[in-house]
């Protein structure tokens, strides 16, 4: 059925959520903001900058300001309190061998992406890799679009797999379905009210539904 299949990478193939965590509170102490990690797992995917925006009513400067400040923390440290999901490679190894091609679309800094999957030996793993540049505020859609025009891909024969509703939103504006994995950082009921169109709890249901 489907020819392309586009990951996410935040809460979909990197369990990030530590080290993105940690460092957003870094950043929030600095406006003098106390957050428990755990209302924090929101940060793990979408662009920063609108969601301190959304969650905090920073304005887009202060977010932006935020956001360098997250930084600060996390390209030294946060950026490797992190581990592949286990199942990850094994999915990616099944998919290839089935003739699909297989994409990371991202709204992470491609950089950081690049180097974490290199750091993990899954980088020849991908057909393509997009992610964000310079501000490392493009929206999902941005980075889908991207990743489809560089495999040639076909709206019919293409999916994304994601865990928020930023994923489902991005995925829904280029055309394309959105799969929603149960193991990522969705709040409970997150995934359905943004139209996710089909949901895995785990990687062998996963792979049933893109093998099928």
């Amino acid at each position: 059925m489907y020819q392309t299949v586009l990951f996410d990478f935040d809460g979909t193939v990197f369990d990030t959520i530590e080290g993105i965590t940690k460092s957003v509170q870094y950043a929030l102490r600095k406006h003098g903001i106390e957050a428990e990690l755990d209302d924090l797992r929101c940060f793990a995917g979408p662009p920063l900058v609108d969601m301190f925006m959304e969650r905090y009513g920073f304005s887009r400067a202060e977010g932006e300001r935020a956001t360098e400040e997250f930084r600060e923390r996390y390209q030294p440290i946060g950026l490797y309190e992190c581990r592949v999901f286990p199942g990850i490679r094994e999915l990616l190894e099944r998919l290839r061998a089935a003739g699909l091609r297989v994409g990371l679309a991202t709204s992470k800094p491609e950089h950081l992406a690049r180097h974490l999957l290199e750091r993990e030996g899954l980088l020849d793993h991908f057909d393509v890799l997009c992610g964000t540049h310079g501000d490392g505020n493009d929206a999902k859609w941005q980075v889908v679009e991207r990743a489809m025009e560089a495999l040639q891909a076909r709206r019919e024969s293409t999916v994304l797999i994601g865990d928020t509703k930023w994923d489902v939103a991005g995925a829904h504006r280029c055309g394309i379905p959105c799969v929603g994995v149960g193991y990522g950082y969705a709040a409970p009921g997150e995934l359905a009210e943004a139209g996710v169109d089909a949901t895995a709890a785990d990687l062998e249901e996963l792979a049933r539904l893109l093998l099928a």
